[in-house]
């Protein structure tokens, strides 16, 4: 089939297309226009969905009987196997899901198999989150902690937590601490112990083997400030390309890490009502759901409106920064942000011993204590839950730091 593309519509084949699903192809077009799908795209998933719709007909299939399985058994076909190349593949699963929004198809309601360890890792994630209103962040940090544990005590073998004695605990926690940072180890131990006072609830176990749940050092206070040098920031900045689309968003994006400080979920949240242009603040959602409004310095301001009238695809998305490429929608997660930052770094020809966008905010921070602003200051402007944790800034504050220190013995006077 040589696809033919006409003005007056999104898509137009050589031949016309049958089967039971002629009848959502323009819908479908629509909807694929609307999220951001170039014209030459379109086409090639409408192209996709007839070589589909013209099988079920073959297979006497109505659109009343159409189900996910019939997609698996499309793909399988042997006489598809030349014509149907990749990406088509997603195209017809885009379908499916269009046609489940349309309630036109049903999803699968096929029951999920599951192993024991799982089943049981499902439960608890399910208690965490009904009756302990744990963050969804929070129970998908503990969930492969515990499925671990019950693997290493129980491999394969019939889940008997009754067993489960200080030993296996001990043992377990010994082993995270060998072969991830204290950190992580130290996280475990809180998942581990939120799950064994979770079976004592339930009276799968009597003991109180969360008290065996042993600590790990983290010193919190021990390391310095990963920041990034003022120098690199400048670099990055003058090496983002603001011709662009793409470079436009992303300066946006650095400009909100260098003058603010922000985490890389709050930037990944802020939408198009985050921000009050009137009074110059911004509406940032920070950790715990916390909401808190900073002032927006004109720079960062002026940077997201270049972005705003001269980069952001059209989308009816509310998400302030959107992917550049189809589906257009929000960034995917905080993860996109450290991408973004890495790709900075790498473009500027510039090595750090930290990537990720956290040394954005350490630098912050640095500037902020240099420049004469107290902890508590500081503490504010970042939103720290605790002091402590804007403590840790002021050991890079050698020139307040040295009159303190005491002098070496038999050094110089």
């Amino acid at each position: 089939m040589k696809e033919i593309i006409e003005n007056d519509r999104l898509w137009n084949l050589l031949h016309e297309p049958e089967g039971p699903l002629v009848p959502y192809l323009d819908s479908f077009a629509t909807r694929l226009d609307e999220q951001g799908f170039k014209r030459h795209l379109i086409g090639r998933q409408i192209r996709a969905v007839a070589y589909f719709s013209k099988w079920l007909q073959k297979k006497a299939i109505t659109i009343n009987f159409l189900n996910e399985a019939h997609v698996s058994s499309f793909f399988k076909a042997h006489a598809l196997k030349s014509a149907v190349k990749s990406g088509e593949k997603a195209a017809v699963n885009r379908f499916m899901d269009f046609l489940c929004q349309l309630e036109v198809v049903r999803k699968s309601t096929a029951p999920e198999k599951l192993t024991p360890i799982q089943q049981a890792v499902k439960t608890y994630a399910h208690y965490l989150r009904e009756e302990r209103e744990l963050s969804e962040k929070s129970i998908i940090k503990y969930s492969p902690v515990i499925e671990r544990f019950l693997f290493e005590r129980f491999g394969n073998e019939p889940l008997d937590f009754a067993s489960i004695c200080a030993q296996d605990v001990i043992g377990f926690i010994k082993r995270e601490a060998l072969r991830q940072s204290s950190s992580v180890a130290k996280s475990a131990t809180t998942a581990l112990r939120s799950f064994l006072c979770y079976l004592r609830y339930r009276g799968a176990i009597y003991s109180n083997l969360a008290a065996a749940v042993p600590k790990v050092p983290n010193w919190s206070m021990s390391g310095i400030p990963r920041a990034i040098a003022p120098e690199h920031i400048q670099a990055v900045l003058a090496h983002c390309p603001r011709d662009t689309s793409i470079g436009k968003r992303d300066y946006a994006i650095l400009m909100l890490l260098v003058h603010l400080g922000l985490r890389a979920g709050e930037i990944v949240s802020l939408t198009l009502d985050s921000i009050n242009w009137e009074s110059g603040s911004i509406r940032v959602v920070g950790k715990g759901h916390k909401i808190a409004s900073l002032p927006l310095p004109s720079e960062v301001g002026e940077a997201i409106v270049q972005y705003l009238q001269n980069g952001r695809p059209a989308s009816h998305d509310r998400a302030l920064f959107l992917r550049d490429h189809a589906p257009i929608r929000g960034l995917g997660g905080e993860a996109t942000i450290g991408t973004i930052v890495n790709t900075a770094l790498t473009r500027a020809k510039i090595v750090t011993l930290h990537r990720g966008a956290h040394q954005f905010r350490h630098a912050l921070a640095v500037k902020l204590l240099k420049q004469g602003a107290t902890l508590n200051e500081i503490g504010s402007l970042l939103r720290h839950q605790h002091p402590k944790t804007t403590g840790i800034y002021a050991k890079v504050d050698f020139t307040s730091l040295r009159p303190l220190s005491l002098p070496w013995p038999g050094g110089a006077a």
